[in-house]
Order: C-alpha cells, then sequence, then structure tokens
C-alpha cells in the first residue's frame, strides 16, 4: 500500500493509560487518535485529537468513533465486538484486531477451550459454578486458581483455592460464572509481545520476564532471566498463537515456565500489555507505534531489542482513595539511566497502575547475564520506591 502524511485518523476504545500511550506513539507517524472513554478528561485526553464521552458498549458511542475514523481498535477487552463489527460495516472502516477474537478471548473459559483445541499448551482447567464443583476439581487439581470468566485485570477476579473447602468462600467473591486452572508450578512468569500485520506478517519481540506479587505485575526484565531452550519455545509458542488469532495489531502473550522446563500459555491480552512497556525505551520499535502500524496494514517496525530493560510499575501505596501527587520524582529525573512514564489519572487508590519507570543499560544485550539484569532490577526498585503517594 501507498502510505501518504498526514495520515489517517484511528478510533480507540478506551481512553487510558494504553490510549495515552498509543498517542504518544501515533503522533510523530501523523496519525491522529479519538478515544471514547466513559471518564470526561480521560488519561489519555491531554494528547488525543478528541474524546468521546460515552460507556464502552454505548452504540451511539461507538457508531460517533466509527463516523469520525479511518480505522478502529480497543485497548480494553471491555470493548463491545458486536458494536464494533456493526459500526465498522456501517462506515466501511477496519477494525483490528478482529471483533471475534476480541470476543473469544474476553471469556476466559471460551480462550483456554479453543486454545487447548488449536494444540497450544495451556494448564489444566475446567468450568465451575457451583461450590461443590469448585471443590472437587481442587481437589483433583490438587489447589486451582479461580478466575472469573470476565472482566477480571491486574489480578482482580483471580483467587486461589488451596483447598477444597475455600471453595465456598471463593465463589461467594468471584460468582459463579468462573474457571478454575491447576496451581502451575512454575519458575517463572514470562510474556512474548507479538505483532500481526498486513498480509499475515508476525513479529515478536524478545522474552521478558514478568515479576508478580499479589496477581499484579511490579517489574518486568528484559530478556528474561531463562535459559536458551525455554526462550525458544516461549518464541515457538508465541508465534503458534499468532497464526491461530485472526486481526492485526499488537498481543500480550503471556506464558509460565514450568519447573521442568516447560512453557505453558496463561492468557493473551488483544492489545498493548504493560509487559510491553520496556519496548518503548528497549527496542527499535515501541509496542504501541506497532500497534498503531499493524492496525493501519503498514510496515511494522523493527522488534529487536537495543538496550537491556528493566521496568517498575510505580503503584499507588495508599491506604484509601485520595487525589494523586507522586512525591520525590527529582530523583528518578535526576537518575540517567532511567525513564519515567505518567498516565495522568487523577486519583491514586491502592495498588492502582499510576506510572511506571524504565531503567536501561546502554551494554550490548548479547554481553548481558544474570548478574546484570539483578543490578538493573535492583536499580529500578531503588528509584521505584524513592517515590511515594504518602504525605509526608
Amino acid at each position: 500500500m501507498s502510505v501518504t502524511l498526514p495520515g489517517p485518523t484511528l478510533g480507540v476504545v478506551g481512553g487510558g493509560q494504553l490510549g495515552r500511550m498509543l498517542a504518544e506513539a501515533a503522533s510523530p507517524l501523523g496519525v491522529e487518535i479519538v478515544v471514547l472513554d466513559p471518564t470526561p478528561d480521560c488519561p489519555a485526553a491531554p494528547v488525543v485529537r478528541d474524546q468521546i464521552v460515552a460507556e464502552f458498549d454505548d452504540p451511539e458511542g461507538i457508531d460517533a468513533l466509527a463516523a469520525r475514523a479511518d480505522a478502529l481498535t480497543f485497548e480494553i477487552e471491555l470493548a463491545d465486538p458486536d458494536l464494533l463489527a456493526e459500526a465498522a460495516a456501517e462506515h466501511d472502516v477496519p477494525v483490528h484486531p478482529d471483533p471475534d477474537t476480541l470476543r473469544t478471548i474476553q471469556d476466559k473459559l471460551v480462550q483456554k477451550e479453543a486454545l487447548a483445541d488449536a494444540g497450544i499448551p495451556v494448564p489444566e482447567f475446567a468450568a465451575v459454578a457451583t461450590a461443590d464443583g469448585l471443590e472437587r476439581v481442587v481437589e483433583e487439581f490438587g489447589g486451582a486458581m479461580v478466575k472469573a470468566r470476565e472482566g477480571g485485570y491486574d489480578g482482580r477476579g483471580n483467587l486461589p483455592a488451596q483447598e477444597p473447602e475455600e471453595a465456598a468462600a471463593v465463589l461467594d467473591e468471584l460468582g459463579t460464572h468462573a474457571m478454575a486452572e491447576e496451581l502451575v508450578d512454575f519458575e517463572r512468569e514470562i510474556a512474548v509481545m507479538g505483532v500481526k500485520g498486513a498480509d499475515g506478517e508476525t513479529r515478536t519481540y524478545p522474552v521478558t520476564e514478568t515479576v508478580h506479587r499479589e496477581e499484579i505485575l511490579r517489574e518486568s526484565v528484559t530478556p528474561a532471566r531463562a535459559d536458551d531452550d525455554v526462550i525458544a519455545r516461549a518464541q515457538e509458542v508465541a508465534e503458534d498463537v499468532l497464526d491461530w488469532l485472526d486481526g492485526r495489531g499488537v498481543y500480550g502473550i503471556e506464558l509460565f515456565e514450568t519447573s521442568e522446563g516447560a512453557v505453558l500459555l496463561n492468557e493473551i491480552a488483544p492489545r498493548p500489555h504493560n509487559s510491553g512497556h520496556w519496548t518503548i525505551e528497549g527496542a527499535r520499535t515501541s509496542q504501541f507505534e506497532n500497534h498503531v502500524r499493524a492496525v493501519l496494514g503498514w510496515p511494522l517496525g523493527p522488534t529487536e531489542q537495543v538496550a537491556p530493560a528493566v521496568t517498575a510499575n510505580l503503584l499507588g501505596d495508599v491506604d484509601e482513595t485520595e487525589p494523586a501527587t507522586l512525591r520525590h520524582v527529582e530523583s528518578v529525573l535526576a537518575a540517567p539511566d532511567a525513564d519515567l512514564h505518567w498516565y495522568g489519572k487523577d486519583d491514586v487508590r491502592p495498588l492502582r497502575k499510576m506510572g511506571h519507570l524504565t531503567v536501561t543499560d546502554g551494554d550490548e544485550t548479547t554481553e548481558e547475564g544474570d548478574d546484570d539484569r539483578e543490578r538493573l532490577l535492583s536499580r529500578a526498585r531503588d528509584l521505584r520506591d524513592g517515590v511515594t503517594f504518602r504525605a509526608e
């Protein structure tokens, strides 16, 4: 295709931090962004062309977005796939990833069943709807991670059940529209950001190690501290996932490295993902720029890593919701090896993602060992722990 500048307008369902970073990546390409989000003056608002204030499942809002866009995408799984498909057809604009892909991924049980049918390795899983049923599954699996089938994110909607007698309490909190997975004995959690472009072209970023506490991503380390066989297998699984998926765009492919060295797929995000934030400073083309390129059908950018990188999330360290003021930011700004990203959220809540920082190393990636990545991880944690939302 022939690409001319200034470029087209991309309509994005969702105006959170991912929409904000999409707009930051789109601007140098001459692409304008219009977002739809129910929160007035959403985090993306300061950097986009315009915001349509509407719920993610508002038919009139989605129609208005499609009327102003040359292509549609989404940065949140709460987007309504049926409305997206209808609006895209009505206004003759493409929507990517494919609404059918979004529909499959939105329901964690449907997603797992489809992946298993495609031959992609996943943990053992089962649908659960009653406490008695979950008790049997927990006993069979020797413990389970119970997940709400829809709507969960950042660890919300996931609860472990180690013993059968915990089943009733877990379902009381999550609801009976749930699934259970075996508790995987994993060595580490890893992720691959993959991108699918025009004519089926696919590219993957280097494997990232993701560090979670309380089911929330705290840090990412790239390249991952895994052996070469695990890295190769993770890339193979990611390529298989990209082949299976329909629609252009970036996908966050979350994986487990088991204690035996196997690789199992955890979940897929049909959009840019926190696991790929390191690509802004650490890769030739960020995940956000490549998502814009892919959705528009433009040539994809290179995904090679240019520097070892560790990202640390800035989470709300408060006890209750309050206006957001991040203190001691000068410590990060003064660091020559760190980059700060603020998400523009007005209020901070306990463990809410408010921003992130990335520490990069100028040495060649191929010369980096585990000790060097440990040093970068320690550096990122020190910088992150030096800032706070708490009043002094």
